[in-house]
């Protein structure tokens, strides 16, 4: 019984947040209360709650002060530079701009923190998908499938997880991995070049300058009309007229300017610049990122320290700080209320039992004739099941009892183990992940639009991995 209710749970959950009858913070806290009083545990709510909530504090805070220290580094403009490279790169054309969200979100993602990353990379995406009016969910899809697949890093959380619960090295999980993990960062790379060419044939080919033109232009100013890598130049005056083709050195440098100041976030006079603490700005955060990836303190106290610091340092007076910390005020408490919000999800599902009962009926599911075949029955199952299920339940839980039913069949935990990464491109969107608010919140999507069009492109990820994993023999 406790077996149908969680799926029911679970399932109710998902189909209201995409049909948008709830919202994820209603549907995270009302539902799981209704399913525990259906088991006849109502009695226990408050317990169950209390245990979730104390569970996913830490990361709550983490959240919190992160939200508030990257915040402050984008208004100081510690990632322009970032932000008019990709421009630069992009040009305008929605398939670069995708392949660039993909690229930026996997190479981020090498700090092991997938709230940093979806910062990071909504902060420098998000202006050029608004100004170009492209799809915002091909945006988070693809920066969470991309950070799914980096997730796998020794330091960012499944690979550790799996090799404490079978008592492995991590190195000895994850370094034969990498060659599908390569495909499946490639499959995320092409997976960005079909979405970014279905966004251009949308949208069509522009240059950075034509989008700028079409908005700003009027009869007494300059038009650009972009052709290709470059663009002509029709000058317009009340006392003349004259026409030129070509532009110099100067004319370039100045509409690049012009196509910069144009997208928001880019505005090179905002009151919130600290162009001569810059380099501080740049240190402070290489050393918090170095910081988290040896572990030298717990991700929540870095954080913590490293946003008092950064207020500190680059808004001395009082007023200036509160008026940063409100201008944030919004994404804190949205993605800390979500975070919360998931903790009576989580704090049910694993109170009642549901949890325990689900992992067990699957893997009893499971044929005998399949024994031989364990690591591809891991791997598969890691798919739904790292989506429904914490990292921690599925790692700790689930894991074991398959490498205990694949040495019986002369299977190597340390297949398993490899298999058992192969759910990590879904993993990412799903509603118990923290950072996916962080993902949607920035970005201004519906967490029900991100699940119904991310889930089967990370699926297929998955899926890619696993095959490659197949194909090398490291699975």
């Amino acid at each position: 019984m406790l077996t149908i209710l969680g799926f029911a749970m679970i399932a109710t959950f998902l189909v209201l947040i995409m049909m948008k009858k709830m919202s994820p913070i209603a549907a995270l806290v009302l539902i799981p209360a209704l399913f525990c009083v259906a088991v006849g545990k109502g009695a226990k709510l408050g317990d169950y709650v209390i245990e979730g909530v104390g569970n996913l504090a830490p990361t709550a805070a983490m959240l919190m002060f992160a939200i508030v220290y990257f915040g402050v580094m984008i208004d100081v403009g510690l990632f322009d530079p970032i932000v008019r490279g990709i421009l630069r790169f992009c040009k305008a054309d929605p398939m670069r701009i995708v392949v660039g969200t993909a690229v930026l979100a996997a190479i981020v993602s090498l700090d092991g923190d997938g709230s940093t990353t979806f910062m990071i990379t909504v902060s420098a995406m998000y202006p050029l998908y608004k100004r170009l009016k492209m799809s915002l969910v091909v945006m988070t899809g693809v920066a969470a499938t991309a950070n799914g697949v980096m997730n796998t890093l020794p330091w960012g959380g499944p690979t550790a997880r799996a090799a404490t619960a079978l008592k492995l090295d991590a190195g000895d999980i994850f370094v034969p991995m990498i060659p599908a993990l390569g495909v499946g960062l490639f499959a995320v790379l092409l997976l960005a070049v079909v979405l970014g060419r279905r966004e251009r044939k949308r949208l069509g080919t522009l240059t950075l300058d034509e989008v700028l033109a079409t908005e700003t232009v009027t009869e007494s100013e300059t038009v650009l009309v972009g052709t290709g890598g470059g663009s002509d130049r029709t000058r317009k005056s009340s006392g003349g007229s004259g026409t030129g083709t070509g532009a110099d050195g100067d004319e370039a440098e100045d509409a690049e300017a012009n196509a910069d100041e144009g997208f928001k976030g880019l505005d090179p006079g905002r009151a919130t610049l600290r162009p001569k603490l810059y380099w501080f700005n740049a240190g402070l955060t290489v050393a918090l990122l170095t910081a988290m990836i040896t572990e030298l303190m717990p991700i929540p106290v870095l954080f913590l320290l490293g946003a008092a610091l950064a207020l500190t340092v680059n808004f001395p007076h009082m007023p200036d700080q509160r008026a940063r910390i409100a201008a944030h005020a919004d994404n804190v408490l949205n993605v800390s209320g979500m975070v919360f919000a998931a903790a009576v999800f989580t704090g049910v599902l694993s109170g009642t039992g549901m949890v325990d009962h689900m992992a067990d009926w699957l893997v009893g599911a499971i044929p005998d004739g399949m024994g031989p075949h364990m690591a591809i029955v891991t791997g598969i199952l890691s798919i739904p099941l790292t989506y429904f299920m914490s990292n921690d339940g599925f790692y700790f839980g689930v894991v074991p009892v398959l490498a205990e039913a694949g040495a019986a069949h002369g299977v190597s935990p340390l297949e398993i183990a490899r298999a058992s990464l192969v759910g990590q491109p879904l993993h990412m969107s799903s509603p118990l992940v923290p950072a996916v608010y962080v993902l949607v919140g920035m970005a201004k999507v519906e967490f029900g639009d991100h699940t119904r069009f991310t889930v089967k492109w990370a699926a297929l990820t998955s899926l890619v991995v696993l095959c490659a994993g197949l194909l090398f023999g490291i699975i």
